[in-house]
């Protein structure tokens, strides 16, 4: 499930995120950016010898999808970008790809900074196998992989510092190197109000250099007021569209990897709904908050956003009545069915204010696919079982 992604991040591409690590003293290689074949091979002759060419999506996995090829002239760097370009990537298509410089590896580690909000800190995780997806290696080897938690008042120390490389097996000016970019990652990781920042790989080249191979770097949308230059870097045309028609209507929603739909009102709820959806054995479609005060309307809206997923086997509706009343509610949901004919199974959990007089109105006025449910867990149980039965 994507949930691990915050609500409110947004993502760089890599040629994005390297340009802000590079200003906080990171080595990268050179590179440029193409939006043609042409463009491709006019770079890899301005870099010149072996150049790798990068499909740039805000996604993982390229390198499995075949969105990375290595070549070794500049009429190579054209054909891989011929066939990059326009690419589909676990449903982002590649309009623009990376043409970078080459390197002489020696070995490849992962280094990454990021939020565990349980224990409320930073998260370094460093280990020296990279290349691979972290959680592969935390998977098969987690003894691979040294954590560290930086206390947010007082920083990262130097003596952290070395614990970790000392930790990780490294020694003389590998460890060195490893420190200063470890050091610089860190205070990116502030500078930027980022949740995220990652090298996968982080390199050790022959002569010594220690290089920002690829990476990827999340911030916080709530940040962006202090940042407008990360602002403007937002790609409208890549977003998912459902998410973008919620931007919108002022909702906030999220695309996950299940098959039931989620829908309620506040960050916290909804979050609440998705562990409790988990704990029932299913796995949330996506999700969508419609804020404190919707009106029929925005559920409307909301509803008719949540089951344009084609995943979508059926719709857990989760509502918590404070300012948005139940009865408001109902009315909302009974609307949206009548306007989009949505046939999949809903399964509505009401409560709070107005709560009994929305049970009301639907119980007078319910649809067969409408079913209520009094509790949380008894509303996420049902719609799990819909979902397994395929939304019949």
């Amino acid at each position: 499930m994507r949930a691990s992604r915050e609500l409110f991040d947004l993502d760089l591409y890599e040629h994005q995120g390297k340009e802000f690590l590079r200003e906080h003293g990171l080595e990268t290689l050179s590179g440029i950016v193409a939006g043609t074949p042409e463009e491709a091979r006019r770079a890899a002759e301005t870099l010149g010898g072996t150049v790798a060419v990068k499909a740039q999506v805000l996604t993982g996995g390229r390198g499995k999808a075949g969105g990375i090829k290595v070549v070794h002239d500049p009429a190579e760097a054209e054909e891989a970008a011929q066939q990059i370009l326009g690419m589909d990537i676990r449903g982002h298509t590649v309009r623009k790809v990376l043409v970078e410089g080459g390197a002489d590896i020696e070995s490849e580690m992962y280094l990454s900074v990021t939020v565990d909000r349980e224990a409320k800190q930073p998260l370094i995780l460093f280990s020296t196998e990279g290349g691979v997806d972290i959680e592969e290696v935390a998977e098969t080897n987690p003894d691979a992989i040294v954590r560290l938690h930086v206390d947010p008042l007082i920083g990262l120390q130097p003596y952290q510092v070395r614990e970790l490389t000392f930790a990780a097996g490294l020694k003389g000016d590998t460890a060195k190197g490893v420190a200063r970019t470890l050091q610089n990652l860190y205070e990116a990781f502030q500078k930027l109000d980022a949740s995220l920042v990652e090298i996968n790989p982080l390199v050790i080249t022959s002569d010594g250099r220690v290089l920002t191979l690829d990476s990827k770097v999340t911030v916080d949308n709530s940040s962006l007021y202090r940042h407008k230059d990360i602002a403007d870097l937002h790609d409208v045309e890549a977003a998912d569209p459902e998410e973008q028609r919620a931007q919108e209507a002022g909702l906030q929603y999220v695309k996950l990897d299940g098959d039931v739909g989620i829908l309620g009102n506040g960050a916290g709820l909804v979050m609440s709904t998705l562990d409790v959806v988990a704990q029932a054995g299913g796995e949330p479609a996506n999700f969508c908050d419609v804020g404190g005060g919707a009106d029929a309307e925005k559920i409307s809206t909301a509803l008719d956003i949540v089951t344009s997923n084609q995943q979508v086997k059926s719709v857990l509706f989760n509502i918590f009545g404070g300012i948005t009343r139940g009865d408001e509610v109902a009315r909302g949901l009974l609307s949206a069915i009548d306007q989009t004919d949505i046939s999949l199974p809903i399964v509505v959990r009401l409560d709070g204010t107005n709560a009994e007089e929305g049970r009301q109105i639907l119980a007078e006025n319910t649809p067969p696919n409408v079913h209520t449910e009094e509790t949380m867990l008894d509303a996420a149980r049902r719609a799990v079982e819909l979902a397994k039965d395929g939304g019949q």
